[in-house]
């Protein structure tokens, strides 16, 4: 069933919203496809015209900021931000201040390389997640002046009462805006950099060269398909390039969200008709981050309730719908003064296929029971384990890393203690071949952020009694799910 179908008051809230829900529904799933075959196409080496510049330009900054090794060090940081069995130098050696020096220089790509690497907290170092923390919404903002002359060639002249052209936040796609409509309402206007798309392809294929020459020489490279990773980077990077496509994401969680009943989650509403590849239009969400959220409202906060409804919007999202936030980061979630949350920045958004969400089902249980051959099946249905692979010792490799997580301290199993433990789950399975379905990336990359949120507001809560809960809670009111995953 489409998401924009039947009545829905969230929808209904902003005129046209729903009409021009359905024009995207009917055609922008063709845009994602082929989204998906550039990013394959970018991450397979091979030398063009415009690759060997990029090289040559790539080069410069290189020599630039005294860092020959910098490219195969960045990218070994951030794919194991996403588990793959590459253990970043330690920072200490001066490969950490060589590699953030080339993101630095090295513009957009690198700097969404930096925001993998700022994501890892749990799969890399703390240094190295601390030093590219910046890369989420601090990159270099545009030059004044460039986002309202983008904003006035992409809506018109005379669309805004007001824009303040102080960004609110600056990443590596774009940067967003405070502004307010010609009716009154408050909006954030997100506006892509220019001419950003032939940047970011010939800076891919780059990377990828990089990543064959550096599987070539390097046995742990190889190991860790470091080739695969360039293509999961440049396919969330393609992604969103188009605000069109986070402007569906937006309205697809919003009424999902909506039909759970989740009404302690927030989602902005897109501006119909103000919409475009290049600029999105949103309502604008009050609230503050949850990293400042405890200073700001002090013992208001009840931090256990946090925890539970956290873990509660991201399972239930993900598991029902099949649909989920991809980038859970602390700048992207808000806590609102009424204690609820509000979510922004869509860019990223998991799509998991009936088949692939009973596989996770399957996993999620598994893993909260510390079965581990239970795991190893439900990724093979998930189609995450290879043909051939040797099922019993893989299972007994992971049995060894659940048992760590089964001996408790106190009973609880803490935050640090569950990040730790997936990391090294990740790690077992990708030496065995384990491929890492961009959705797989995503879904495990938001425990990640539920540990660190745990940290925040409960760091002595139980993860796992919590997940329990919820999933028993989940299995009595969507039997269908628990089924399917049966099956």
């Amino acid at each position: 069933m489409s998401h924009t179908a039947g009545a829905s008051p969230w929808l209904d809230g902003r005129p046209g919203l729903a009409e021009e829900a359905r024009v995207w529904q009917s055609t922008l799933p063709a845009v994602r496809r082929r989204a998906a075959r550039d990013a394959a196409a970018l991450a397979t080496p091979r030398l063009w015209t415009d690759t060997i510049a990029s090289f040559a330009s790539t080069s410069w900054r290189i020599a630039g900021a005294a860092a020959p090794d910098a490219p195969l060090v960045l990218l070994s940081a951030a794919a194991s931000a996403t588990g793959l069995p590459v253990a970043p130098p330690d920072a200490s050696s001066g490969a950490l201040a060589r590699a953030e020096r080339l993101v630095r220089a090295g513009g957009p790509a690198y700097i969404k390389l930096g925001q993998f690497i700022a994501s890892g907290r749990g799969l890399l170092p703390d240094a190295w997640v601390d030093a590219f923390s910046w890369c989420r919404d601090q990159a270099p903002p545009l030059r004044a002046g460039v986002a309202e002359r983008i904003v006035a060639a992409e809506l018109g002249d005379d669309t805004l009462a007001s824009f303040d052209p102080e960004p609110i936040a600056a990443g590596s796609i774009g940067q967003a805006h405070r502004a307010v409509l010609r009716d009154g309402t408050d909006v954030v206007v997100k506006v892509r950099r220019p001419k950003l798309r032939r940047r970011l392809c010939a800076d891919i294929e780059t990377m990828a060269l990089a990543a064959a020459l550096g599987e070539r020489l390097h046995p742990a490279a190889r190991t860790a398909n470091l080739a695969g990773f360039v293509e999961l980077f440049a396919e969330l990077t393609l992604e969103e390039l188009d605000f069109r496509l986070e402007a569906q994401n937006l309205v697809d969680c919003g009424l999902a969200l909506e039909r759970q009943g989740l009404d302690f989650v927030a989602v902005p509403r897109p501006i119909p008709g103000l919409v475009t590849e290049r600029v999105l239009v949103m309502e604008r969400m009050d609230g503050v981050s949850y990293a400042h959220a405890p200073a700001v409202y002090g013992a208001g906060v009840d931090g256990d309730r946090l925890v539970e409804l956290a873990i509660r919007g991201v399972l239930e999202s993900t598991l029902v719908h099949g649909l989920f936030h991809g980038d859970l980061h602390a700048g992207n979630v808000f806590v609102r003064p009424d204690g609820t949350f509000a979510l922004v920045d869509f860019g990223i958004c998991g799509r998991l296929d009936d088949t692939q969400r009973a596989g996770l089902v399957a996993f999620l249980a598994a893993f909260a029971t510390n079965d581990a051959a239970g795991q190893i099946a439900a990724m093979a249905r998930f189609g995450a384990i290879p043909e051939g692979a040797d099922l019993a010792a893989l299972s007994a490799a992971l049995q060894d890393e659940a048992d760590r997580l089964g001996d408790r301290v106190d009973g609880a199993v803490t935050f640090d203690r569950l990040g730790d433990t997936l990391g090294r789950t990740l790690r077992v399975l990708a030496l065995e071949g384990f491929r890492m379905p961009k959705e797989l990336v995503l879904f495990f990359k938001n425990l990640l952020y539920l540990s660190g949120f745990t940290a925040g507001f409960a760091p002595d809560a139980d993860i796992f009694r919590h997940v329990e809960a919820i999933l028993g809670d989940l299995w009595a009111r969507h039997p269908e799910v628990l089924q399917a995953a049966a099956a």
